[in-house]
């Protein structure tokens, strides 16, 4: 039943085929898809940091670059932001100041001055974060005593202990194992070119308050004097050993070749120092392929360089490829056919990872989100390359991946009916309050994004209402729902992101339309609807008093993921959903992909942000070619958990 006129038709069917043929040009030999990864100053100038601290020959023309970009990024604030058009952020700026100035920026040109003065007015370097102030420690910029004691001994401690790895989350582990040997050693940089940035403190202003926003006064007062008896107290030699020796020999097992510690750079970087620290040199092969993993992060151009926080392959490829499922385009198929096949070995089966001490009888079958990663698979990557699998027409040859993978996902669901990224009930939120996770994002407690795609996965591959796993995925999506209608997204910004999540799960599902839970959140959507027919979110909305959605530009993989909601909603004759549409082909540009120069992807809430640059082009083409589908067929539900 085609409810399209041919004209509007024929603009639609134009619109993907100029979005599919472009993303197909984007596909790699190998088969598989991979976007720039972006976040903000911090990664690209730690990695100017590193070499000085390693004191490596720098490549001057790499450096000169980076300095083009950490100058093309700077805030009209005076510093840098966590995203694009972001507010002043203390960390970032004193990070980016500081790599300026090893790069040669002179302290007095117009950029330098104007950051310099911003952070002084905020009370200094000092004021930074927990992170931020080790590296200033490392390259004797200020006392270890203004950093919390993260004493080595932690590895050491039973797993009954409340302070305990595996009670944190997969990134905060592989961040902290390297930086325990750090912290225990306080090595100082080798800094051969001798920069300071003692310009940045203030006299007499304190170290960063020891209770950040999102931390309670009682659990605050008492780490805080936890950290001074830590400080006072001498550590055995022989226990402080001990300690350093397993926090090597963990941080070996999970080096995970050349696509590093946790595959996240951080903990790359964190590794290599340790290496360092314990007198590896430059050669020894454990040090040199952690040292590569860093290395392989670099994005260079022609003008500009920086420095990804990780790579987002297998991500980007199974994404792309339901993008590419809903155009119904031969070629399409062929290329989907290419880029599972890739996937297909990359499945971990063999590895039971760091997920397995709260689930040990669970096999493994995930997938994870870089090249390897073999230790931390994740439930998102995992629950999205199976639903692949199972709509691709050559799904029969999947057919024991597809199994594998399931397993593992259902295995991983939390006591609360929800999934978590990486783990199953990493909720000991008691953690956010120790004094070293000023950042607030220590722990992977199931949320709503990740839990819509594990129900949807379930959903799609047969599970009946019920099946007691998927009941409870269920239950948990609708007693999260806010009361405006929406979802949080953990790891999209970010109502917009957690409302497609949920309802496209809910959908798969087998809720109706109808629903108060589907109908409410429908709602909300078409509210929030921008004037010229998109949607947009800023990642302020992650902010601890958010009251409600307050309006923001419109961004294309938004607006994509707002169509996708709401055709999940069975709304797809509504308005709404035309007029979103009508946004998507008048904002594609003349290579048939849309641009967004905003941040939509989440890392840390309010500390750390992604630029997917795939999500502008492969989510449009996926809502478009999805309303083209649903509005020529006989029926107006999405079929698929996804």
């Amino acid at each position: 039943m085609n409810q399209l006129s041919p004209g509007e038709f024929s603009d639609v069917e134009g619109a993907i085929r100029a979005a599919t043929d472009a993303v197909l040009r984007d596909q790699r030999p190998d088969g598989h898809w991979v976007y720039e990864l972006e976040a903000d100053a911090t990664i690209p100038a730690e990695y100017v940091l590193l070499v000085h601290y390693l004191a490596e020959t720098p490549n001057l023309e790499l450096e000169r670059k980076i300095g083009v970009y950490l100058r093309r990024i700077q805030g009209s604030h005076g510093g840098w932001p966590l995203y694009h058009e972001g507010a002043f952020d203390i960390s970032a700026t004193v990070k980016a100041y500081f790599a300026l100035k090893m790069i040669g920026d002179d302290i007095n040109a117009a950029h330098m001055v104007r950051a310099r003065e911003e952070i002084k007015k905020r009370g200094g370097a000092i004021k930074a974060n927990v992170f931020t102030r080790i590296l200033l420690a490392l390259y004797g910029q200020t006392s270890w005593s203004n950093v919390p004691t993260v004493p080595p001994e932690l590895i050491l401690l039973p797993r009954w202990f409340p302070v305990h790895l595996s009670k944190m989350s997969y990134w905060a582990r592989t961040v902290i194992v390297p930086l325990l040997v750090l912290c225990a050693r306080q090595p100082l940089a080798k800094n051969p070119r001798g920069i300071d940035i003692a310009e940045l403190f203030v006299p007499g202003v304190p170290a960063a308050s020891p209770r950040a926003p999102h931390q309670s006064a009682g659990w605050s007062a008492f780490f805080a004097a936890l950290d001074r008896v830590l400080k006072a107290v001498p550590w055995p030699r022989g226990s402080r050993e001990r300690a350093i020796e397993i926090c090597r020999a963990w941080t070996t097992e999970r080096l995970n070749g050349e696509d590093g510690l946790g595959a996240i750079y951080p903990a790359m970087a964190n590794s290599v120092m340790m290496y360092d620290t314990l007198g590896y040199p430059p050669e020894h092969p454990d040090r040199a392929i952690a040292r590569k993993s860093v290395e392989n992060l670099l994005v260079i151009k022609d003008d500009e360089a920086y420095c990804q926080p990780c790579v987002s392959p297998v991500w980007d490829t199974a994404l792309v490829a339901h993008a590419l499922l809903e155009a119904r385009d031969d070629r399409a198929d062929a290329a989907v056919a290419r880029g599972l096949e890739w996937l297909k070995p990359l499945q971990v089966l063999d590895v039971k990872g760091d997920w397995a001490e709260e689930k040990p009888d669970v096999r493994p079958g995930g997938w994870a989100f870089q090249y390897r990663n073999d230790y931390y698979p994740d439930l998102d990557d995992t629950a999205v390359v199976v639903m692949a699998m199972d709509r691709a027409a050559q799904r029969d040859q999947y057919k024991d991946a597809i199994a594998r993978g399931a397993e593992w996902v259902e295995g991983l669901q939390s006591r609360d009916g929800g999934w978590g990224a990486f783990d199953a009930d990493n909720s000991y939120y008691y953690l956010n309050n120790i004094p070293f996770a000023d950042h607030g994002a220590l722990l992977d407690p199931p949320t709503e994004d990740v839990s819509g795609r594990c129900v949807g996965m379930m959903a799609q591959l047969g599970a009946k209402p019920d099946d007691p796993r998927l009941k409870a995925g269920v239950d948990y999506l609708i007693r999260t729902q806010r009361e405006d209608g929406s979802w949080w997204g953990r790891w999209g910004v970010n109502y917009v992101y957690g409302t497609w999540s949920a309802l496209a799960g809910l959908n798969g599902a087998g809720l109706k339309p109808d629903h108060p839970t589907m109908a409410k959140a429908a709602d909300w959507l078409v509210a929030i609807q921008n004037p010229d027919g998109g949607w947009g979110e800023n990642c302020d909305s992650y902010k601890l008093d958010y009251k409600g959605y307050e309006a923001a530009p419109s961004t294309a993989s938004q607006t994509a993921w707002a169509l996708l909601g709401l055709m999940a909603a069975g709304q797809v004759d509504h308005p709404a959903v035309a007029r979103g549409i009508n946004y998507l082909k008048a904002t594609q540009e003349a290579d048939g992909l849309w641009s967004q120069p905003h941040y939509t992807g989440g890392g840390f809430p309010r500390v750390f942000y992604l630029n997917y640059h795939g999500y502008p082009k492969f989510f449009p083409l996926w809502a478009l070619a999805r309303y083209r589908n649903l509005k020529i067929s006989n029926s107006r539900r999405v079929e698929f958990g996804l």
